[in-house]
């Protein structure tokens, strides 16, 4: 009987030892469903990133680069980390000069000294020469709402007026406006058990905010739409879906009311990968208006994209679990719509792209 007793408690004890070491993070057991999958590793079609970063462009060899997005089926890449003046020039020479067709490149913004007289025509003048070297479109970071402050130290809303002349210039040259404002509204709310986002949360704290952290994402999101509503002749492309990939009414009332505005889908595909009824019927009702964007260059991760879109596999795993941990659906979109995100609406939005040699 001591026996047995002395072996129940190793067993136990061996149970609780190995209890210990999962966690939620490490808890990820494979599925046991069995269901029709279709691995993707290449878009169907060849397709345009719309966002994308590549801060080293100006000096940096592009053929490893161009030979990881000829893997994925990825022609063109949109690098919107331009930046202004030479840095842009030489991003753009170096693109032209040694892979002609495969960039395109964003300018970026100086916000530095925002408030000072003829600021904004300033700008605008930066932005006109940054055209002229090569850009294709503006790309505004979350800085702005975030971060910009102006010479009195005061933050500088999205919408602020002192920044007209810009966008006034964008529309005059014909450039797209990518913004991305604010972050998913999650990243305000508690960290407790009723947050979602709790565990990418806890392993990135410094993307946690509090409603003074600067201020509550309402805020964000209406300043960016209050700039939306001023500037009609410009063309933005609200990043992330404007953060409202997990409310489609949302998203869907704001741009029946704002046709100067499209979208992409870069970090969000994983909200559209769980509502896939919902989801199609968003894409095709707004076919036109939705670009292709992955956000980091990270090319494993782009086969989810491709899987979502193309395939109607069901209860798949996203590639990082912090970031979804629930299960993805595919959205099986038809081809005339595929490829409309994969390409046709990027040839029309963004100036400057070879449109030859792609499919009817």
């Amino acid at each position: 009987m001591h026996n047995i007793f002395i072996i129940g408690f190793i067993l136990l004890a061996n149970i609780a030892a190995a209890q210990q070491k999962i966690d939620f993070e490490n808890y990820n057991p494979p599925s046991t469903l069995v269901v029709t999958q279709h691995l993707l590793t290449r878009a169907k079609f060849p397709f345009i990133d719309v966002h994308n970063h590549q801060y080293q462009m100006p000096t940096m060899d592009l053929n490893k680069l161009t030979a990881e997005m000829d893997k994925l089926n990825m022609r063109v890449m949109v690098n919107l980390s331009g930046g202004s003046g030479n840095q842009l020039k030489e991003s753009a020479k170096n693109a032209a000069q040694n892979k002609p067709g495969r960039f395109i490149v964003f300018a970026n913004v100086d916000f530095k000294n925002v408030g000072e007289p003829g600021w904004g025509e300033k700008a605008a003048k930066q932005l006109l020469e940054d055209v002229r070297n090569g850009a294709n479109g503006l790309k505004i970071f979350k800085t702005l709402g975030f971060s910009v402050k102006d010479i009195n130290g005061n933050r500088v809303p999205v919408d602020d007026a002192r920044l007209d002349a810009l966008w006034e210039k964008a529309a005059e040259l014909k450039i797209p406006v990518l913004i991305h404002t604010a972050d998913p509204k999650s990243f305000w709310d508690p960290l407790d058990s009723t947050n979602e986002r709790w565990l990418e949360l806890i392993i990135n704290p410094n993307r946690k905010r509090g409603a003074d952290n600067p201020v509550p994402f309402e805020t964000l999101i209406e300043e960016q739409h209050k700039l939306f509503k001023k500037h009609r002749n410009t063309t933005f492309i609200a990043a992330h879906f404007g953060w409202y990939a997990n409310d489609l009414n949302k998203l869907s009332s704001m741009l029946d009311e704002l046709p100067n505005v499209v979208v992409e889908f870069g970090a969000v595909i994983a909200e559209l990968g769980r509502q896939p009824k919902m989801a199609k019927a968003f894409f095709t009702k707004y076919q036109d208006r939705i670009l292709f964007g992955k956000d980091s260059w990270v090319p494993a991760e782009y086969p989810t994209y491709f899987r979502v879109l193309e395939t109607a596999d069901e209860y798949f795993p996203y590639h990082k679990k912090y970031h979804a941990y629930w299960a993805m659906y595919g959205m099986g979109l038809p081809d005339n719509i595929l490829k409309k995100l994969y390409y046709k609406n990027a040839l029309r939005i963004i100036p400057n792209i070879d449109k030859t040699g792609w499919p009817e």
